[in-house]
């Protein structure tokens, strides 16, 4: 059975200057992160997945999954506004051969327990492939409540990608739902040193976009339950998270944070607008100081 272990970054997708898909950035930045990290999530909140067309959803799955090569698991973010679009893009991803897929709840509207039972089961039942439910009342536009999860597990929900931002809803998932059939990651890396004292054992960090390495040296020092380290390395992530908001959205900031790196030149997809010259220069300045670049 398949279980979100190590650090699995929620993957940017790369676009050109003219808002096309950038396959040939992708393969590049796949290939980059193939080799720092150990899963890739892909066409989720950072992977602008509600900006695309069904079409590129999957153009980009499937660019992804060759290029990884099956070095690293890759799990499909396959949320939309509606059933039919995401069961589409499950079956799309079990066919070529993805670890697992994922869904926020369908956004727009604010959608009741049955709604949402509908929806999950039907994502359940028309593949083989495990299915996550992301829980990200920021973009769905409400919380997924916790009966409702323990409903859908008992159905065959393989878990939860937990980004409510909430301990206290970690530590209940972890004491009520976790369990050798039912997997929980963290969707953040602000929280991995409290989420790794209760048990879990997975985290999905924008960050890591542009800085696995340090996201790779806190997962290892919570592993080996090496609190002290893993505290002091905590809170230097969450000085560099506070780097990520001096451009308009953090996710913004990881395409600035890859170019200061000289790891790949991309552009976010309108109606997101670049990081302008000035956050730039703040971010590379931010990081200087702290000696990251």
């Amino acid at each position: 059975m398949f279980k979100m272990k190590g650090v699995v970054p929620p993957m940017i997708t790369p676009f050109t200057k003219s808002g096309e898909v950038d396959y040939a950035g992708l393969r590049t930045l796949v290939s980059y992160l193939s080799n720092e990290v150990d899963g890739l999530f892909i066409t989720g909140s950072y992977g602008s997945g509600a900006l695309m067309t069904i079409e590129e959803r999957k153009k980009v799955a499937e660019v992804t999954v060759e290029t990884v090569a099956g070095k690293i698991p890759v799990i499909v973010m396959v949320g939309t506004t509606n059933t039919r679009e995401s069961v589409d893009l499950t079956q799309h991803a079990a066919r070529i051969g993805v670890q697992a897929v994922a869904s926020v709840g369908p956004y727009y509207f604010t959608h009741k327990e049955n709604d949402l039972l509908e929806f999950y089961t039907q994502l359940i039942g028309c593949s083989k492939i495990p299915v996550y439910l992301y829980n990200n009342p920021q973009f769905q536009g409400y919380e997924i409540g916790l009966e409702t999860i323990r409903k859908l597990k008992q159905r065959g929900l393989a878990g939860i990608k937990d980004a409510t931002f909430n301990i206290m809803t970690h530590a209940n998932y972890q004491r009520l739902l976790k369990d050798d059939s039912f997997d929980l990651a963290l969707g953040t890396e602000a929280m991995w040193l409290s989420a790794r004292a209760l048990g879990t054992e997975a985290f999905i960090p924008g960050l890591a976009n542009a800085f696995p390495e340090i996201n790779r040296q806190m997962y290892e020092e919570g592993m080996r339950d090496d609190f002290t380290a893993c505290r002091k390395t905590q809170f230097e992530v969450n000085a560099m998270r506070d780097i990520m908001y001096l451009a308009q959205s953090t996710q913004l900031a990881i395409y600035a944070m890859l170019e200061i790196r000289g790891i790949l030149k991309a552009y976010p997809r309108s109606p997101f607008v670049p990081a302008n010259e000035t956050e730039v220069h703040n971010i590379a300045e931010a990081l200087r100081k702290m000696g990251k670049i």
